[in-house]
């Protein structure tokens, strides 16, 4: 049927129209979570992108290290709630059983997996930077005596 798609397990088909209503619903969603005993509170958008964060004066006793993790890790709860707050929505609106339902399913628990799931690391890993090269002046050859910067004998500008 033109303009209508089958619905969840009824078999009644639903007008196109709640396909608009999903990305209405969808766009004006938020999610918020606190972390660190309320210490770091997190908020963000549809997208996934912090929309607000607010710090308390408790989260200063958790040092720079500590506080950056807890920051990342409320992030993450927050942007979890979010997947959950879309699944409501497609079950509301287009179903989710829908291939347009299944579909934004999937994307927000591929983007926002639920907090805990295996494969998601506690905290951060980045690499350390490679250490900085150190140039020693000693002769690598035992022959060489170091010099004055024309070790060949031979000043390259004259001619």
């Amino acid at each position: 049927m033109l303009g209508a798609e089958l619905g969840a397990g009824d078999a009644a088909p639903r007008p196109r129209g709640a396909a608009a209503a999903l990305a209405d619903r969808v766009a004006t969603l938020r999610a918020s979570a606190s972390g660190a005993g309320g210490a770091v509170l997190v908020t963000v958008a549809s997208s996934g992108n912090v929309t607000a964060l607010e710090l308390d004066d408790r989260s200063l006793g958790l040092g720079a290290s500590g506080l950056a993790t807890e920051i990342l890790l409320t992030i993450r709860r927050a942007q979890s709630a979010l997947a959950g707050q879309v699944a409501e929505a497609v079950e509301a609106t287009v179903g989710a059983g829908t291939e347009t339902g299944k579909a934004v399913l999937d994307s927000f628990t591929q983007r926002f997996p639920a907090e805990g799931q295996p494969g998601e690391p506690a905290a951060p890993v980045m690499p350390s930077p490679p250490p900085f090269p150190s140039f020693s002046t000693v002769p690598t050859l035992p022959h060489q005596a170091p010099g004055n910067g024309f070790e060949s004998g031979r000043d390259s500008r004259a001619r």
